[in-house]
């Protein structure tokens, strides 16, 4: 299934082995890993196509279904567990409504609610599914999303249950900036935002980006990738997630993501040739040692919480923004190299005196997701 500019291979819960040694190993000879082509399995060769979703019944009373995301490496043998890919969770309401693995909407229904127990984070997320008249998951509408071509029926996204969903806190390091020593000594200056999967945001001139490049240029530019995968193995230290920076590419590759931020300016989407413009800001996601050519959702969560607390860096560069000054109400818009993305997020600040942190209401996005399509896959005995 496509989910938002992502795809996955969804399967069944039941369709895999119990032993979780015996289902890892199934699952990467079936995505063709490690191969960085995967050319003798199902897996798209490409971060953003290796990705996948087991869907199973519920595993809390207050949700319908249960998924867990995994992350397929393609260079070792390896499913990173520990985050979510919220465009693929775009996909799990769709599917379980025509696999039948939700109650069918009452008659004359034209939106079916999915609560989505997210396993890998233990959040609720809540889709609301446009529905055809026989009750499945509608394909055919009018909204169009940066990064895919055409247009598709709306889905409603709401991860306000994501906010320190792997480190605890919205604010991890209890600060809304922090100072990280990379490897080479150097400090640089970064915040690290927990909301629908850990982010660390840093200015795009930090690591010598005017903050528009597109990914021809990001690739080409010497030593960028491993600079900007030292801030990352550094910030993995200050998470917690790993005792030396060293092992951060091998022990948890996937999370947390790190993006640049910089000023809203014009800039071209690499996938139209059109100019994007009227952007609140414009960043630049890195996951997986590769730059997103797109945005992720669960990065957009945290990307637009961050736009919203007061002292981030990404808080800063949106500063000419006044629709931005207040926690309360209304969109967030992120210029990404195919385009934008924009979040509706609501955050509640703690009073004077309180102990307690920032508190995520509100993180709804819309997206798109259809079947690709669905057949039996071969996987060869004794592997």
């Amino acid at each position: 299934m496509r989910g938002g500019t992502s795809k996955a291979l969804f399967i069944h819960d039941v369709d895999l082995p119990a032993d979780q040694v015996e289902r890892e190993r199934m699952l990467l000879r079936l995505f063709g890993s490690p191969d960085v082509r995967q050319i003798d399995g199902l897996g798209g060769a490409d971060p953003l196509t290796s990705k996948l979703a087991i869907i199973g019944k519920p595993t809390r009373p207050d949700t319908d279904v249960a998924y867990t995301f995994g992350q397929i490496s393609t260079v070792e043998a390896f499913i990173d567990w520990a985050g979510n890919c919220g465009n693929i969770s775009s996909a799990v309401g769709p599917f379980a409504i025509d696999d039948g693995l939700v109650p069918k909407a009452e008659a004359n229904s034209t939106f079916r609610e999915v609560r989505i127990h997210q396993t890998n984070t233990d959040a609720v997320l809540i889709a609301r599914v446009p529905l055809t008249p026989d009750g499945k998951a509608r394909i055919a509408g009018d909204c169009a999303i940066s990064g895919v071509p055409g247009s598709g029926a709306a889905i409603e996204l709401d991860f306000c249950d994501t906010a320190g969903a792997v480190t605890g806190q919205l604010l991890p390091t209890g600060s809304a900036r922090d100072v990280l020593t990379i490897s080479s000594g150097e400090q640089v200056e970064v915040s690290i935002v927990d909301a629908g999967t850990p982010t660390v945001f840093l200015h795009a001139s930090d690591v010598g980006l005017s903050g528009r490049e597109l990914p021809s240029e990001v690739e080409a530019t010497a030593g960028l990738l491993k600079r900007v995968e030292a801030i990352r193995a550094a910030a993995c230290v200050r998470l917690g997630l790993v005792e030396h920076a060293a092992d951060a590419a091998k022990v948890t590759p996937y999370l947390p993501f790190i993006a640049t931020v910089a000023p809203t300016q014009p800039y071209t989407d690499f996938t139209t040739g059109e100019t994007v413009s009227g952007v609140d800001f414009i960043s630049r996601l890195f996951f997986m040692q590769r730059l997103h050519k797109a945005y992720p959702v669960t990065g957009t969560v945290a990307t637009g919480a961050a736009a919203r607390l007061p002292g981030t860096i990404v808080h800063e560069v949106c500063h000419d923004q006044p629709a931005l000054e207040s926690v309360n109400g209304g969109e967030v818009s992120i210029g990404h190299p195919s385009g934008q993305i924009t979040i509706d997020i609501v955050l509640s600040l703690p009073a004077d005196g309180s102990t307690s942190g920032p508190t995520l209401e509100r993180a709804v996005l819309v997206r798109t997701a259809r079947r690709l399509m669905d057949g039996t896959a071969y996987v060869p005995g004794g592997m």
